[in-house]
């Protein structure tokens, strides 16, 4: 997820639950009485980043980390190693989004097209995701994009849906991938819309549910929601480890209540995306629920 520019909506209205009279450890501990939804897979650790080869014992490691506390796990790309996340998350008993990233390169994006066919007739993709937000980065132009999209329709086994991952206004915008897709992947951020932490949960709610006003029926997920919990500000909204350990509380609690599919983003953190593709500038380091080192930021309950 890159950082956003251009787009800024503010919902007015603030979002009426306190922190909760319960402390955040409490309300932790009540999430982890059943498996929360789905997590964004980080694979890169310290001194890595997109492009490096990825073991699967590295993998497996932080794969062992997340198994017994979400369901799901989504994975971003099926090649120079990215191949083993739904392999090892399907051998730990999870269920996968997986997804083919799509970029400006033709060869690379054939690899990870045809690997992620290769790994669904394989029994392990649930979800099919082709290309995260290739149209908001420009990477790809949408008759291109459907054109990969109808193909891996096509060669996917029957029982596997198949979408796109973008942000949600992007599906208001552009019906024919809305229309094109089995399930969307809608991407919500309140944060990269410049909007305060008192205001985010019931903003992330409304991107979701514009979302679902253009979908047809179809499935919603949300593939990706997360805060920074260091790094800087982004107009009104401030990374913080209070701040961010809060929205994952009232984001998880309202997809538990609401029945509502959502992958957070992320596990860890990933200190290429400071600087690297991503170029999110300091808070690109801190999405994750656990830090660097395997550590959960936000309490010692994990």
């Amino acid at each position: 997820m890159g950082k956003r520019t251009g787009k800024h909506h503010y919902l007015i209205g603030q979002d009426s639950r306190s922190a909760s009279e319960l402390d955040l450890d409490t309300r932790l501990e009540l999430l982890l009485e059943e498996k929360m939804h789905g997590i964004s897979f980080s694979a890169y650790t310290k001194g890595q980043k997109p492009g490096d080869e990825l073991t699967r014992e590295q993998i497996e490691h932080r794969m062992a980390i997340l198994a017994p506390r979400f369901n799901w796990i989504r994975s971003f790309s099926t090649t120079q190693g990215n191949e083993h996340i739904p392999q090892v998350a399907k051998a730990m008993g999870l269920n996968t989004l997986v997804g083919a990233w799509l970029g400006k390169d033709a060869d690379k994006n054939r690899n990870e097209v045809d690997n992620l066919i290769e790994l669904a007739q394989a029994g392990a993709v649930d979800v099919a995701a082709v290309g995260n937000e290739v149209l908001y980065r420009g990477d790809l132009g949408e008759t291109e994009l459907l054109d990969f999209m109808a193909e891996v329709k096509e060669r996917l086994p029957s029982n596997v849906p198949m979408g796109y991952v973008d942000a949600y206004y992007e599906f208001e915008d552009r019906p024919q991938v809305t229309e094109a897709c089995d399930v969307i992947l809608t991407n919500c951020y309140p944060f990269w819309e410049g909007c305060a932490l008192p205001y985010a949960t019931l903003y992330m709610q409304d991107m979701y549910r514009r979302v679902q006003k253009v979908a047809n029926g179809k499935r919603v997920i949300i593939s990706e929601t997360g805060w920074p919990s260091s790094g800087g500000n982004f107009y009104g909204a401030e990374s913080s480890l209070q701040g961010a350990y809060l929205y994952f509380l009232k984001a998880m609690e309202w997809a538990a209540e609401d029945d509502v599919e959502m992958f957070y983003f992320a596990s860890f953190d990933e200190e290429w995306k400071v600087s690297g593709e991503a170029g999110e500038g300091d808070v690109g380091g801190h999405w994750g629920l656990w830090d660097e080192n395997d550590k959960f930021k936000y309490s010692n309950l994990l």
